[in-house]
């Protein structure tokens, strides 16, 4: 056993950086240690000469003998937070780990950068150009705006050290802390940029229709070293901001120049504006008094929140393979407030909607409906299902003569008209095609284009409150599914339907680590407006 190499292994192991720290091109190329394992291997091969008529005694090879261009692609292969490690075993590695192509496919494999440092004046970067045109004049005719910093001589990898990792822990879901209202925020990296965007509803009673994006802020590199927070609130263009990482799973943002969140017309003009870009219309257009006061009453909560912002961490739901449909967001009506982001949930034999954003009677964070998948509920036939009382004793009187049935059971059976023998539901078209489904008469909803037929009904409670969230309590209600994407919710009580729309959108780094995780996130969220 050679016994120089327990000590190159020795030396590879114990060597592990405090910081995430790649050393400079300014520390010396020769180094003692290298040497002296050189020396080791070189005395190793002499010795070898004299052993090699054993047959126990295979030629060994260490790292150091590897050619260059083969070290770059295995070092290439490695996790980006496991090369500073390597960097600090000799001088070949640290030299080798200069090579701007090892960091380059880290920022693509880890990040997805498919940018080309070199090329960005011919390819561009997608939302940053799309944004930034529409907001600032200074810009170049064509894809790149000339403004930003000058990426050809700047390396991937200050791009991975000083931007990507650096802020990895804020990627990926996150809900704004703007009290009742709450909302979603999701932080990606966009070529050579992070940005926060926060995602909005489309405007009411539209619950088809795609997301609304909005950029909250930007981080990027401005010089080799330094990232450059930006924000970009208001109507002015980016401008100075900060990012602070408070604890595990939460951050906050802040505006270092709140002037230009200000118009030149004054309160009036921001109110108007923002009621274009958060209603799509005018206050002259919306002519329900409640509505107008619930309206106005948002924008001077929301707008107190302009300059400093808290964010918490929030996880997708965990999917199954006996889950009713796809877990995921939703985009749903609720009467006078709007649309607002729903997250469904199963866990076991219930399945929850909890508000990511939400209003003065039902802040974010609580659930909003709690369906029994356990009590399944055969609607009446169509002619009967116009009348609201015969869809009441379904609820009153149906549930307390089924006995729950099995989640096995084929969704086709859903589809047999009242007292059809269960054996005919093998011959029943695919769930798929479902039952016809029209609202009774009397149900109010403020999306009449929703489907008409149905797969499979459940008894459900959904949640209503005063004003603040007070005197909360439970009312019965009907969850209707659709299909794959689309579901609604019969408000007994209140003679109201609302109806849920996927949002149909591809997060990363949004997975939960664990089920467990996924529980403690919906009550961390939901206890902050208990």
């Amino acid at each position: 056993m050679n016994p120089e190499g327990r000590s190159r292994q020795g030396a590879f192991r114990l060597r592990q950086p405090k910081t995430f720290r790649v050393p400079s091109d300014s520390e010396p190329d020769t180094d003692p240690e290298e040497e002296r394992i050189e020396a080791g291997s070189a005395a190793l091969s002499g010795a070898g000469g004299d052993r090699s008529a054993g047959p126990s005694s295979p030629p060994r090879c260490s790292l150091l003998e590897l050619p260059p261009e083969l070290l770059v692609e295995i070092f290439a292969s490695l996790p980006g937070t496991d090369l500073p490690s390597l960097a600090q075993v000799c001088t070949k590695f640290r030299r080798i780990l200069h090579t701007d192509t090892i960091w380059r496919r880290r920022c693509r494999e880890e990040y997805g950068v498919c940018e080309n440092l070199r090329k960005l004046e011919i390819t561009g970067v997608s939302c940053r150009d799309v944004y930034a045109k529409r907001i600032n004049p200074r810009v170049k005719s064509g894809r790149f705006m000339r403004i930003l910093p000058d990426y050809e001589h700047m390396k991937y990898r200050d791009v991975y050290t000083c931007l990507l990792h650096r802020y990895r822990h804020i990627l990926g879901l996150w809900q704004p802390d703007i009290g009742p209202y709450g909302g979603l925020l999701n932080v990606v990296v966009d070529g050579l940029f992070i940005i926060g965007w926060m995602y909005l509803p489309p405007h009411d009673p539209h619950v088809d229709d795609p997301m609304r994006f909005k950029p909250l802020f930007r981080i990027h590199l401005m010089e080799r070293k330094s990232a450059t927070v930006e924000c970009m609130y208001g109507h002015r263009g980016p401008h100075n901001g900060h990012v602070q990482i408070v604890k595990k799973d939460e951050f906050s943002t802040k505006c270092n120049q709140t002037d230009h969140h200000r118009m030149s017309g004054g309160r009036q003009e921001e109110f108007r504006t923002w009621l274009r870009e958060e209603w799509g219309r005018t206050l002259e257009d919306i002519f329900h008094e409640h509505m107008q006061e619930l309206i106005l009453m948002k924008f001077i909560y929301t707008s107190q929140y302009d300059n400093c912002l808290t964010y918490r961490r929030i996880y997708l739901p965990p999917s199954r393979p006996d889950d009713l449909i796809r877990p995921g967001l939703f985009k749903g009506t609720y009467g006078s407030h709007g649309l607002e982001i729903v997250m469904l949930s199963f866990h076991g034999k219930h399945a929850r909607g909890t508000k990511i954003t939400g209003d003065p009677n039902i802040p974010a964070g609580q659930q909003t409906v709690e369906i029994d998948l356990r009590h399944r509920i055969q609607l009446p036939d169509a002619e009967s299902l116009h009348d609201f009382n015969e869809l009441s004793r379904v609820d009153a009187e149906g549930l307390g003569q089924q006995s729950p049935q099995p989640r096995e059971e084929p969704p086709a059976e859903l589809a047999q008209a009242p007292g059809d023998g269960g054996a005919a539901a093998v011959a029943e078209p695919p769930a798929q095609s479902g039952q016809p489904f029209v609202l009774p008469v009397g149900v109010s909803s403020r999306n009449e284009d929703y489907p008409r037929t149905c797969r499979m009904c459940f008894y459900g409670t959904g949640l209503i409150a005063g004003h603040g969230f007070t005197s909360p309590e439970r009312t019965p209600g009907v969850f209707v599914l659709f299909d794959e994407d689309r579901f609604g919710f019969i408000w007994l009580e209140l003679k109201s339907f609302s109806l849920y729309s996927r949002v149909q959108a591809a997060f990363r780094n949004a997975d939960a680590p664990s089920p467990q995780a996924f529980e403690e996130m919906l009550k961390n969220i939901q206890s902050l407006t208990s």
